[in-house]
């Protein structure tokens, strides 16, 4: 009889209906992604088998190294190829998966050569399950030597030990690029860096009183150690920066899974996720960024018909964008929905006993959702009213030294900005003089420094001082008075202005002298002395004494109230 001619395996997942079935009933797939923009995409879908009870199990065939681009895995699964589809397709395009039977373990009668197909056996007849004329071992087989047509049948038996053969060397490679280390060594480490920063600066101001011709290779040997310890501060730093696609990954499936218990159609789009953080504040910001996606999903996005009245498409969407902005991190979350009502607002604020007067500012009006207990929800459900407010949101973040900003329009959206140190190691700061005090300003909030003139500074309102700086007036905060600095008789009063911004706004100090430029170690005051107003921390100066590191943030907020 004529050997049949296999069928070519199926282009689509839909023409499948050989496919592989376990004693169980699940299906056998073959997964091909790619060509993959990120090849890590690929590992969260290997994630999406581990989190999701009954979804089946997911194997690389590949030895966990792309090929062509491409990753191929074998999938054990009761789910239907759409499921699948759908699943996938919130970590990578539709276009870039392919769901196929699994042909690893089964081969097709004729080992895959087509009839006439050149280089394909010649014969008419079966030849005896793949045994070539005279193979050894064939029916009625010659003692000639095996020819080189027997190759293709031991290669075409045996692809899945020639699989594994593979994976095994790139898969030690890969292991021996990453080693884990505990968190309390990476800790010492940058305490250690912190120690020889101090250091550094207290050789740096020792050396100054030498002659530069005299110590030439003294002065020369502290300025190589100078770039040297910058340069080893960012490397110790980078090992603690985390990439925000950690805290952004486990939002897909949180999202779907509510979204599908409100009956509403929400798509989640993320941004800036190699977007690196320090870890301590990546493990403490993941709760506040959980309960904005959540509050976003049930109060912001509506229901499909009531977007479709509107106007608007019936999915909804949802954004998690992080970037650097200067010295700090943001994160903002931002909706298509509804955005918050002024009216509904101030109503609620005014129940509740609130000063809110019709003259409040939009941004006044927004952030009374802040206030402890304040939620605008009619029906209290336990997707959002858990118990935990916006205030706790507030709260969490201040603590890290953040801000929270948001930004809404009635009917189009609102957008919640999360902005965050970088770390809460080391900075770059600039130090000023007030008296025999030194204060330090974080660098990334300094904008300008000049000269008083004479009649610069203008007194509005009786006791409220301003300052015009090219056509824009600025408060003024002297740092003597704020502080209660002592100065004797004979001192000059302070001469020189520095503008620092924050939170939008901009304000001018006043100090007696500008020290210079450098790394501070930033040690927590909280921990070793107790909460100071207008102050975010302290440092060890060269000379051994202590230094105060200015809470900008807080001095720009004391000059609007």
């Amino acid at each position: 009889a004529p050997a049949p001619a296999p069928a070519p395996a199926p282009a689509s997942a839909e023409a499948a209906d050989d496919v592989p079935v376990t004693m169980n009933g699940d299906r056998i797939l073959e997964l091909t992604l790619g060509p993959l923009q990120k090849p890590e995409l690929a590992d969260s879908i290997v994630e999406l088998f581990k989190e999701i009870e009954g979804l089946g199990t997911i194997d690389p065939i590949d030895g966990g190294m792309p090929q062509d681009g491409l990753r191929r895995f074998r999938v054990t699964t009761p789910s239907s190829d759409a499921d699948l589809l759908d699943l996938f397709g919130f970590h990578v395009a539709r276009e870039e998966v392919q769901l196929r039977p699994w042909s690893g373990e089964r081969v097709a009668p004729g080992y895959g050569f087509y009839p006439n197909a050149p280089g394909s056996p010649m014969t008419e007849e079966d030849p005896g399950f793949g045994f070539f004329d005279n193979a050894p071992g064939a029916p009625g087989a010659s003692t000639q030597p095996p020819t080189e047509a027997a190759a293709p049948a031991v290669a075409a038996g045996a692809p899945k030990a020639a699989g594994k053969a593979e994976g095994k060397a790139p898969a030690a490679t890969l292991e021996a690029s990453s080693i884990r280390v505990s968190v309390e060594k990476v800790d010492q480490l940058i305490n250690l860096m912190g120690e020889l920063v101090i250091t550094q600066a207290m050789l740096a101001q020792n050396s100054t009183h030498l002659d530069p011709v005299l110590y030439q290779s003294m002065v020369s040997g502290l300025t190589a150690l100078d770039r040297n310890t910058r340069d080893l501060q960012e490397a110790v730093m980078s090992i603690r920066m985390i990439p925000m696609q950690t805290v952004f990954s486990r939002f897909p499936r949180m999202l779907r899974d509510l979204a599908s218990k409100l009956g509403k159609q929400v798509e989640l789009v993320t941004q800036g996720e190699a977007t690196e953080l320090d870890k301590s504040l990546v493990e403490k910001i993941t709760d506040p960024l959980t309960h904005l996606v959540r509050n976003s999903c049930d109060h912001g996005i509506e229901m499909p018909e009531e977007r479709r009245a509107k106007g608007k498409p019936e999915v909804g969407t949802i954004t998690l964008a992080a970037s650097h902005q200067g010295g700090s991190i943001v994160i903002e979350v931002r909706d298509d929905g509804k955005g918050l009502s002024r009216e509904k607002l101030l109503k609620k604020a005014r129940e509740r006993g609130l000063h809110a007067p019709d003259s409040l500012s939009d941004g006044e009006v927004w952030a009374l959702i802040f206030e402890p207990g304040f939620s605008t929800a009619e029906v209290v459900t336990d997707v959002s009213g858990r118990g935990v407010g916006m205030d706790v949101v507030k709260k969490n973040i201040a603590s890290l030294g953040g801000t929270v900003e948001i930004d809404s329009a009635e009917g189009y959206g609102m957008r919640v900005a999360v902005r965050l140190p970088l770390t809460l190691a080391i900075m770059d700061g600039m130090s000023v003089g007030v008296g025999d005090e030194v204060y330090i300003l974080p660098l990334s909030s300094v904008v300008e420094s000049f000269q008083v003139g004479e009649n610069v500074i203008k007194t509005v309102g009786g006791s409220g001082r301003v300052v015009e700086v090219r056509e824009e007036y600025m408060p003024v905060l002297e740092l003597e008075q704020l502080f209660h600095v002592p100065r004797s008789n004979d001192e000059h009063a302070s001469e020189i202005m520095v503008v620092i911004e924050a939170e939008g706004g901009r304000i001018a100090l006043l100090v007696d002298e500008l020290i210079g430029q450098q790394q501070v170690v930033v040690k927590n005051l909280e921990a070793n002395y107790r909460k100071v107003d207008d102050i975010s921390g302290a440092t060890i100066m060269g000379d051994g004494r202590v230094a105060l590191i200015l809470d900008v943030g807080s001095l720009v907020r004391r000059s609007r109230h």
